[in-house]
């Protein structure tokens, strides 16, 4: 199972915002498309931040209510951590073990081409160990 099998699945469709957006943009883009964190890109599409959940609420706890209309600039994760669509199930989970990150954004040549979330990850994951179990009970019971 590779990055890009996962993004085949569940679609490759990336929510971004841009530096200037407000918190306030954010939170509503957060809602209406169901998702933890949007991908922060230049005006040539080019990822330079992620603004998640996480963002939000230390950007409230910190200033309050204001926080809201401050932009996503100044609080969004600046160190991206990305993967390419060949890289395996087994990488992309220890990456965002070890860099303890819910994102990683799959990049194709400089070209953005989908997010995986860890919930994408070890959805898949279980989905292999749950196959792979049923193939040696299936195989216990023929022999």
């Amino acid at each position: 199972m590779t990055a890009a099998r996962i993004l085949e699945d569940k679609g490759a469709t990336v929510f971004t915002l841009r530096p200037s957006q407000t918190m306030h943009e954010a939170a509503v883009a957060l809602t209406e498309y169901k998702v933890g964190a949007v991908i922060v890109t230049d005006g040539q599409d080019h990822p330079v931040g992620v603004f998640s959940e996480r963002d939000l609420a230390r950007a409230i706890a910190a200033s309050g209510p204001a926080a809201l209309s401050e932009r996503v600039d100044t609080v969004m994760s600046t160190k991206l951590i990305t993967a390419t669509p060949a890289d395996d199930i087994d990488t992309l989970l220890s990456l965002m073990t070890e860099k303890r990150i819910r994102h990683i954004i799959i990049m194709d040549d400089q070209r953005m081409v989908g997010v995986v979330s860890i919930g994408d990850v070890v959805k898949r994951k279980i989905a292999y160990a749950e196959a792979e179990a049923e193939s040696l009970k299936a195989y216990i019971e023929g022999a």
